[in-house]
Order: structure tokens, then C-alpha cells, then sequence
């Protein structure tokens, strides 16, 4: 692919900005991206983390799209069923070449009626809810179910993020634009999945996001 491509970037109050952080990064190198960082206003967005971030796009002003993209984020739940946010999603899923989320962000697609009949990813510690909402759920860490790309809890936005970038501009570009961000993960601890880290891990994680929740 060598034409341009119009890339939207969803953000939201509260959202967990790492999600869309790190698949930016990625973007951003690449040749002939065109990338709107989107939400109702041009108001600052807080994250879930207290960093604010200004959007350059509105819903009114948001050209078409051929990628849109959205993330997850602990305060996700105050805006998930936002009537205007979901409408949005639905005019430019209804014509994005592809329909994308990370973390959490699945939820909204799924609140939208754009998963229905496709395999989606999430955080781990969503999986419940997006099956609730009668989406087949993907433990991958990133899930490719034909134009829709989902992908699993916040750090796996950079390995959705070169995903994208293989699709669009080959593997060759994507091995590159992997080096020049030196994405080369080696974590102290091997515990970064539910499966990894065992229930009693899980147990103790869960209960410490229900305290950051509240």
C-alpha cells in the first residue's frame, strides 16, 4: 500500500492512554498516514492515569476513515453507552476499510453492533463482559477476524499497532518500523497473562483493580 491512509484514534475521560500510545508511535513512522486523534470537543482528555492529552478532531469535523480505533480504560464504563460516541463509531465503521480496537476498546465496538459475528480480543480481565455481550472471545494478543483487528490489555496496542503496519505496507516496513521503536520486550517477570501467571496471581490482580475502580 502506498496511497494515503486516514487513521482514527478514539479518545475518551478516562480512557488508559497507553492503548492508543503505543499503536501511535508505531503509526506515526510510517509513510503516508494521515492520523486524527478524535473525541466530541477539542477539550482536553484525562486518562485513567491523570495525563491529559488534546485531541485535533471532532465527530463533525472527522473526515472518512479507513482505519478506526479505539481503546480500553478503567473509567471506560462512564462513556461506553455515550449514545453520540456509539453513533459515531457505527457512521465510520459502516464505511472503514478496517474496524480496530485495543483493551477494553472491543467493548464499545460490540456496543456499537460491529462485532457481532466476528472473534475479538480484549484485556484479560474483560473477556466476561465481552462475552456477556455476545461476542466470541479471542485470548490472542492480537486477533485478526477478516477487517476486524482487535487486540488484547494495553501493551499488546504495539504489537496490534505493527500488525496494522504489515497489512498496509508489508512485513518488511513493519520489521523496520519495529527496530526504529526498539520493541524488543524482555519483562523481569514472566507473568504477563492469566495463564502465565497462575490463579492465585489473577486473584490478587483483580481485587487490586477493583480498589483502583472504586
Amino acid at each position: 500500500m502506498t496511497e494515503k491512509c486516514t487513521l482514527g484514534l478514539v479518545f475518551y475521560p478516562g480512557m488508559t492512554a497507553l492503548d492508543i500510545i503505543g499503536p501511535q508511535q508505531v503509526w506515526s513512522t510510517l509513510p503516508g498516514v494521515e492520523l486524527h486523534r478524535i473525541w466530541k470537543t477539542l477539550d482536553p482528555v484525562k486518562t485513567d492515569d491523570g495525563m491529559t492529552i488534546l485531541p485535533d478532531t471532532t465527530f463533525e469535523n472527522c473526515p472518512c476513515l479507513d482505519i478506526i480505533c479505539i481503546g480500553g480504560g478503567l473509567a471506560q464504563q462512564m462513556v461506553e453507552d455515550d449514545p453520540e460516541l456509539l453513533a459515531f463509531l457505527r457512521k465510520q465503521g459502516s464505511a472503514a476499510k478496517f474496524i480496530t480496537s485495543v483493551c477494553g476498546g472491543s467493548q464499545f465496538l460490540a456496543k456499537a453492533g460491529l462485532l457481532q459475528g466476528y472473534r475479538a480480543a480484549t484485556h484479560w480481565a474483560a473477556r466476561g463482559q465481552l462475552a456477556a455481550l455476545g461476542i466470541e472471545v479471542s485470548t490472542k494478543r492480537v486477533e485478526i477476524d477478516r477487517n476486524r483487528i482487535t487486540g488484547g490489555g494495553v501493551t499488546a496496542g504495539i504489537d496490534f499497532g505493527l500488525t496494522i503496519a504489515s497489512i498496509l505496507y508489508g512485513e518488511e516496513i513493519a520489521k523496520i518500523t519495529q527496530l526504529l521503536v526498539e520493541y524488543n520486550p524482555a519483562p523481569p517477570f514472566d507473568t504477563g497473562s492469566p495463564e502465565k501467571a497462575g490463579p492465585e496471581l489473577v486473584g490478587k490482580a483483580m481485587r487490586f483493580m477493583q480498589r483502583m475502580l472504586g
